[in-house]
């Protein structure tokens, strides 16, 4: 049996464990922090949007993207295909109409049918798009689905709180998984920065993610059920990990009163940010240096590109694959001596 040590119990590292464990292997799974899902995934939006992604994204992030639907979805069953619907304020009506230009798989809707698909959004706005084959789901709830699941398997085994440097050689292959931190090795990572919020109402009742469209103030709210919805968008090129600025808050709460005002008057549960991983083109990288194998780079993507990235990263241990529009021929430049 090939012996695996994935670094890291983010989106990315669950899923690799969860993939190689499936296919055999034996694997060990380290995370420095003492529970899985401590790190950015867990302030992560939960969109399982590929096509919606086009509009910003290169066409790798929506082929990639599309697998993440059957996984999340059909096999794991935690995810809710309702779609995402996709608004703009009326004097913003040229941002829905390049959106609707750059993507793909979505239906027009004018004002009537808006209000049939999301009652509450009624008279809000004049027309709409809607991508009714993507999903949405509970971040923190598919993090420790998938912690558990590996619980129940024979040849996994799992540490929590433990710092991989101080541990010996792994026996064949160790997968890192790290996110942000693995810059100690990938010189040209980055941080991108994002802050999010959970509010809760009682009298908001939205089925599915809704993007708003603006050219300064964007954001996404996605429903987590029993009132609760999570209100998102900042992309901040620094590195400052914890901290949520004033502005921030302000500005999501004022473009998420901009698609329902009761949320003026919801309970702010929780704010929270943390370091997206990318590089300089924002596109994921497998790369390979000797006997590791990073999985990196994800960005804003990481449930819409980790499952993928993690049935490729299984290919490459299994039978020495390479996939070129995420592997770099010559990787080895990549990482630090």
């Amino acid at each position: 049996m090939m012996h695996v040590r994935v670094l890291g119990a983010g989106v990315a590292g669950l899923c690799t464990a969860y993939v190689l464990a499936r296919e055999g292997l034996g694997v060990e799974l380290i995370e420095r922090m003492p529970q899985p899902g401590a790190g950015c995934s867990r302030f992560a939006g939960g969109m399982i949007a590929p096509w919606c992604e086009l509009e910003s994204a290169e066409p790798i992030v929506a082929s990639l993207g599309q697998e993440a639907l059957d996984f999340w979805v059909e096999e794991l069953a935690l995810a809710t295909r309702a779609g995402t619907l996709v608004v703009a304020p009326p004097r913003e009506g040229a941002e829905l109409i390049d959106f609707a230009r750059k993507t793909k798989r979505f239906v027009s809707l004018d004002a009537a049918a808006l209000s049939q698909l999301e009652p509450q959004l009624g008279g809000r706005f004049e027309t709409a798009l809607h991508f009714p084959q993507e999903a949405h789901l509970d971040p923190r709830q598919a993090l420790n689905f998938l912690a558990q699941q590996l619980k129940k398997m024979p040849n996994v085994t799992q540490q929590y709180g433990v710092d991989a440097s101080m541990l010996p050689p792994a026996q064949d292959w160790t997968v890192d998984c790290r996110g942000f931190v693995a810059k100690d090795h990938l010189r040209q990572l980055r941080g991108v920065k994002g802050e999010m919020l959970i509010l809760r109402s009682e009298e908001i009742a939205l089925s599915r993610p809704i993007r708003m469209l603006h050219p300064r103030r964007p954001v996404y709210i996605v429903p987590r059920g029993a009132g609760y919805f999570m209100i998102g968008a900042t992309m901040i090129e620094n590195e400052e990990r914890a901290r949520v600025t004033a502005r921030s808050i302000v500005e999501l709460i004022n473009s998420a009163f901009a698609i329902h005002p009761a949320f003026a008057e919801a309970e702010i549960v929780e704010t929270g940010s943390d370091l997206r991983p990318a590089f300089r083109d924002n596109l994921p990288q497998l790369i390979r240096h000797q006997k590791t194998l990073y999985i990196n780079g994800l960005y804003r993507h990481g449930f819409l590109l980790a499952p993928a990235l993690a049935k490729r990263a299984a290919r490459v241990l299994l039978e020495d694959a390479f996939f070129p529009e995420i592997m770099n021929a010559d990787s080895g430049e990549w990482a630090s001596a």
